[in-house]
């Protein structure tokens, strides 16, 4: 009986043992490596505190947290071009200690050439330091009204090909959300710059391209982002569910082209 009893004491001890084994291995993979993101844009990034804030917070809120670490280089009413030539956003991405680079233009503050032009060397020189370049596409509005929202998608989709890059489609994300339920308005009151609704919806694409996640899963118990309270949680819903639905869409308009890289190499 003396002997049945100590081989019974072993194998809970050794259970134990190998549970405290599998936590402390389940710790080690759960530490993830904090993602290091830098936006570069104008007020459009801005806005509302800044996406580079609002990523963090929902960062911290989420559980367990998403592990991003952000900051930014903008300036009012610039395009890349502007950015490139008279900020130091060169300089901050050439530091490196990025993991990803946000790129977001201003097709209607500037034009086609220059948004191809500065498109490719700012893909470059994100590439050059290790780090993952995405365009953020934004949207069309009537300040500014010689180019339309499909033509800005389209110019996106053409650098994507070209560069082989992300793009958050957040401008195509407020079209779909505009057309199902138009009284949810993604401008505030300039008519050009993002609601609060706005910048929800485009937080989420943009997130959600980072880390690959469905927008419908970024939806922690508390949600820390100023106004987020007045945005109402059915609002909130349908703006992860456009987000999620637009990627879906954007990425299968891609799959042609992935599989014809994919026969190319």
């Amino acid at each position: 009986m003396n002997r049945l009893l100590l081989i019974t004491i072993a194998a809970v001890l050794l259970v134990g043992c190998e549970t405290t084994q599998v936590n402390v291995e389940t710790k080690k993979l759960s530490a993830k490596k904090p993602t290091r993101v830098l936006f570069i844009g104008n007020s459009f990034t801005y806005w509302h505190g800044g996406l580079w804030e609002q990523l963090k917070i929902l960062s911290d809120s989420m559980d367990p947290t998403l592990g991003y670490r952000t900051s930014r280089v903008v300036k009012g009413g610039a395009s890349l071009e502007v950015m490139w030539k008279e900020t130091k956003a060169l300089e901050v991405i050439a530091k490196g200690g990025w993991d990803v680079v946000v790129l977001q233009e201003d097709i209607p503050e500037t034009t086609m050439d220059s948004f191809r032009t500065y498109s490719r060397m700012f893909v470059k020189a994100v590439r050059e330091v290790g780090a993952r370049p995405i365009l953020f596409m934004a949207w069309e509005y009537d300040r500014l009204g010689w180019i339309s929202m499909n033509e800005i998608a389209e110019a996106h989709k053409d650098m994507s090909r070209e560069l082989n890059v992300d793009v958050a489609p957040v401008g195509l994300a407020w079209s779909r959300s505009r057309t199902l339920k138009p009284d949810l308005d993604m401008y505030s009151e300039d008519r050009e710059h993002p609601s609060f609704a706005g910048m929800y919806l485009s937080l989420i694409v943009i997130e959600s391209i980072i880390s690959s996640a469905d927008p419908l899963s970024r939806n922690p118990e508390k949600q820390p982002i100023r106004g987020f309270n007045r945005l109402g949680s059915d609002n909130a819903k349908h703006l992860r569910q456009m987000a999620s639905k637009t990627i879906q869409m954007w990425q299968s308009s891609l799959e042609p082209l992935k599989e014809l890289r994919a026969q190319q190499k």
